[in-house]
């Protein structure tokens, strides 16, 4: 671990950044460029205390995971992200990996987006990152470990988070789970993390295995969705989609169905802010 490199590199990216490229507000008059170091501990879902150690080339090697939410809290590119990796004494992850790191384009997009839900998804349904109002909506599973933040896995494996939706749209959530996942799984075959999520999907959900067995095949493109919220009630909402280059990551947008309450219920939820829906997130996109 190149512990001075490290901390030169943190400290000059956080330099480079201002709030208005991570889409945080302008706040108060800075007195030195770029971000501070609680903003960028945030973005990254770790301590102010445990950021403030790396850049005084103090405390212990960041793991892969803090390394992969530093890169995208500062918005690096790929040949940075590997570089922060190497600096930590970690090895990269592999750039074919669709969860290793979000561009810079799309969380750009995403940090843009205020007032309407968006999100960051991988093609096996791991969500990758969410801007405020995606959190305000449906709670935030983006910071959590593993199965723990993919919607496929939550939507067959924990069912209680089927109650922020209505139950008649169960049945055509469901197919478009599965139907979305068996074509990430046709164009990637062979891939462990595609693999192991199929298999495991197979061996909890009876249901999941009745649709599997099917064999329908739709990529995601554009959707429609009622969401319930506790506050504001059922949020009827169109789905848009942006999909990078490589085919492994996916912006969604989430925006008012034309005729319905929506904007208004959208409007609300600025107001009243995140709140911690952590019994019934939302599995799903």
């Amino acid at each position: 671990m190149d512990r001075s490199g490290l901390a030169d590199f943190l400290r000059r990216r956080r330099a480079q950044l201002q709030p208005s490229d991570v889409g945080l507000p302008p706040g108060v008059r800075r007195r030195t460029p770029g971000l501070r170091r609680d903003e960028v501990a945030a973005l990254a879902v770790m301590s102010t205390d445990y950021y403030t150690r790396l850049e005084q080339s103090r405390g212990p090697r960041p793991s892969a995971p803090l390394l992969a939410a530093l890169a995208r809290a500062l918005r690096l590119s790929d040949d940075e992200r590997d570089h922060l990796f190497h600096l930590a004494g970690q090895p990269p992850p592999p750039r074919t990996s669709t969860a290793a790191h979000v561009s810079p384009g799309l969380l750009y997009i995403l940090d843009r987006l205020t007032d309407t839900p968006a999100f960051v998804v991988s093609d096996i349904g791991e969500v990758l990152a969410r801007n405020r109002m995606s959190v305000a909506l449906s709670g935030d599973i983006s910071a959590r470990p593993g199965r723990a933040r993919n919607n496929t896995w939550l939507w067959f494996a924990e069912p209680d988070v089927r109650s922020r939706f209505p139950r008649e749209d169960w049945e055509r959530l469901s197919r478009t789970h599965v139907a979305d996942l068996r074509a990430t799984h046709g164009r990637r075959r062979g891939d462990a993390d595609v693999e192991d999520l199929v298999a495991d999907l197979l061996g909890r959900s009876e249901e999941f295995a009745r649709l599997w067995a099917e064999h329908e095949v739709m990529v995601r493109r554009a959707d429609h969705k009622r969401i319930i919220h506790p506050a504001v009630g059922a949020v009827d909402l169109l789905c848009e989609t942006l999909t990078s280059d490589a085919g492994t990551q996916t912006l969604v947008v989430l925006y008012p169905r034309p005729g319905s309450p929506a904007r208004d219920q959208l409007d609300l939820l600025r107001v009243i802010g995140t709140q911690d829906l952590t019994t019934g997130e939302v599995a799903g996109h």
